[in-house]
């Protein structure tokens, strides 16, 4: 059987590049994509990764990238939508500029719906794909609390998209799904999390490589454990 190709957005470095080296390791044919060019070449060298050159919040570099998986490719199996950022750490939600939130929804929620909206009519040509949004539990209402505004309702708005996006595709061998990696040591979790970036890609790989029967439209932790929305 020809190997199955991903696609991971913002992978190199942290959970992306882990799980990027994972599915390589699964015998994946990966595509390691990310905004700065010199980064995204020398990561996937390292790894023997296919690199991209894909910054989310720009409409023509995702038409870019459907056009460079069509031609390199012909498929896409899995999307990983892991590319985020984390702009108003320690401001209250009363305080946080709205030019942050908005930078925050361009990157976590437009980015994610725009590479969703790039790469699943291919996947449902083909009847089958993989679709990863990387949210938190940040983004839970039922553990909602006291700042990150921005953050937090970026990662509520990803879970949403999570489950429209699993009801429409539902019956078309796509399967749609939010993961939290958990409390990651990277360059957004910072030094004190508990989680190897190894540790916290078992949840995008997971994903990424449901069986046919597996769920569509959840928000798990780790390898398959529900949260609460």
């Amino acid at each position: 059987m020809e190997a199955r190709v991903a696609l991971i957005t913002g992978a190199n470095r942290g959970i992306g590049f882990a799980a990027a080296k994972a599915l390589l390791a699964r015998g994946y044919r990966v595509i390691l994509s990310g905004r700065d060019r010199s980064a995204v070449e020398r990561a996937a060298a390292e790894i023997g990764a296919e690199p991209l050159v894909l910054d989310v919040t720009r409409a023509e570099d995702a038409e870019a990238a459907l056009a460079f998986v069509r031609e390199r490719f012909g498929r896409l199996d899995a999307l990983i939508n892991n590319a985020g950022v984390l702009l108003d750490e320690g401001v209250r939600g009363l305080e946080v500029p709205l030019e942050a939130v908005a930078r925050t929804f361009e990157t976590n929620v437009y980015g994610a719906l725009r590479l969703a909206q790039a790469f699943a009519p291919m996947m449902v040509e083909r009847r089958y794909g993989r679709i990863v949004n990387v949210s938190s539990i940040m983004g839970s209402l039922a553990h909602a609390g006291p700042g990150y505004l921005a953050y937090r309702s970026s990662k509520a708005a990803l879970n949403m998209i999570t489950r429209v996006l699993a009801a429409e595709l539902k019956g078309t061998g796509v399967l749609v799904n939010a993961v939290h990696p958990g409390w990651v040591r990277t360059r957004m979790g910072g030094p004190a999390a508990p989680l190897s970036p190894e540790e916290g890609a078992r949840a995008l790989v997971w994903a990424a490589t449901l069986p046919d029967d597996g769920p569509t439209g959840g928000f798990f932790e780790g390898e398959g454990r529900p949260l609460p929305w």
